[in-house]
């Protein structure tokens, strides 16, 4: 909660960085005009959610779109990484030039800093993983010359692919909502999801228990430990307005930096898909977002929001045992599609658990 004295500075940051960017036409100490007309545009460029409030997610989008590359040095401080739009700059370039730094996540972490080494090698600068202005005018001059097309893509398409259509040798992270109105859905989802998956030779993380609830840090925490192939989260929404209603998933993506997670994107659709072909749900599609969990944790992440509780019908389904029943069969399915290759893969809403079993594609 800002204190009174911190409200005036959240106002001018708030206002300045809008209409830098051109959400606001000019700056207004008028805050309610600032949520209104601004912070919804800014949210919904930013893959946010988009409520008109000004919550930590959005303070913390605001303070990092404040900088641009060239404004600061840049370089690994442990506990402390930088973030901001500079940083996400320049891991899209060195991405592009071929130098591994894992995810565009506008995070100054270890692999970014190894990443500028990696450069600064490669064209005779100092090597010492800061990015101060000779590193950032050789990367502008370099940037001319070469590209790498996108080697985070492809890299992230041959794990995949290394990784083989067995489910024997997976491991997948499942995290079921712990709000109080879709806690125990989730729950009983995941954990019927978790005894299909264990049967085909999945190791599988439940994200918290029946006793224990950890905050969505924590829960990236254990996705990242676990050295997870694949995280799927699990939600339900709710509207003002009845009449909404259906499925949608959500996949890392940022437009503004011109980033996406290629498996997480795949399984996102695959998912999207085998729901809707196996049940009556309205498909509400597929959807890039910069969510803290798509975007932090390392491993591909899809969030299913399984229907709306405000609307009668999606609750009826919701709470019929029959029903996510058939929900976890499709994505069972979905996981198994993801890592097959296009020769030996089926048309959506035909293949059946039993066939993964006779196919013998839990074995390694």
């Amino acid at each position: 909660m800002s204190t009174s004295s911190e409200i005036p500075n959240l106002i001018s940051l708030v206002t300045n960085t809008l209409t830098r960017l051109g959400f606001l036409k000019s700056a207004t100490t008028n805050f309610g005009a600032v949520e209104e007309f601004g912070v919804r545009a800014f949210q919904q460029e930013r893959g946010l959610i988009v409520s008109g409030e000004i919550d930590a997610p959005t303070i913390r989008a605001i303070e990092e779109a404040r900088w641009k590359l060239g404004d600061r040095v840049l370089s690994f401080i442990p506990g402390q990484p930088l973030r901001g739009d500079d940083v996400a700059t320049l891991q899209s370039r060195l991405v592009e030039m071929g130098f591994d730094c894992g995810r565009v996540d506008a995070i100054f972490a270890e692999k970014t800093e190894v990443a500028v080494k990696d450069f600064q090698k490669s064209c005779g600068v100092k090597a010492d993983g800061v990015c101060g202005p000779v590193t950032i005018m050789s990367l502008m001059r370099l940037m001319k010359t070469v590209s790498g097309g996108a080697p985070t893509q492809l890299r992230d398409i041959a794990r995949r692919a290394v990784r083989g259509p067995a489910l024997a040798n997976k491991i997948i992270v499942l995290d079921p909502s712990s709000l109080p109105e879709d806690h125990e859905i989730t729950f009983d989802i995941s954990q019927r999801l978790e005894g299909r998956l264990i049967a085909l030779g999945v190791t599988v993380f439940l994200s918290r228990s029946s006793q224990k609830d950890p905050d969505e840090n924590e829960r990236i925490d254990l996705a990242n430990r676990s050295g997870a192939d694949l995280v799927i989260s699990f939600h339900t929404d709710n509207y003002e307005n009845d009449l909404a209603h259906g499925i949608a998933t959500y996949y890392y993506g940022n437009e503004q930096h011109g980033v996406h997670s290629v498996v997480g994107e795949r399984f996102a659709a695959l998912a999207q898909r085998e729901i809707t072909a196996r049940t009556d749900l309205l498909n509400c599609h597929t959807h890039a977002k910069s969510w803290d969990l798509l975007r932090l944790t390392k491993a591909p992440t899809v969030r299913i929001d399984l229907g709306y509780l405000s609307n009668p019908g999606d609750m009826k389904r919701l709470l019929d045992p029959a029903f996510r029943e058939t929900v976890v069969e499709s994505i069972v399915v979905a996981i198994q599609r993801l890592y097959l290759s296009a020769e030996n893969d089926a048309k959506t809403g035909t293949l059946k658990i039993s066939d993964l079993r006779r196919a013998g594609l839990r074995k390694n």
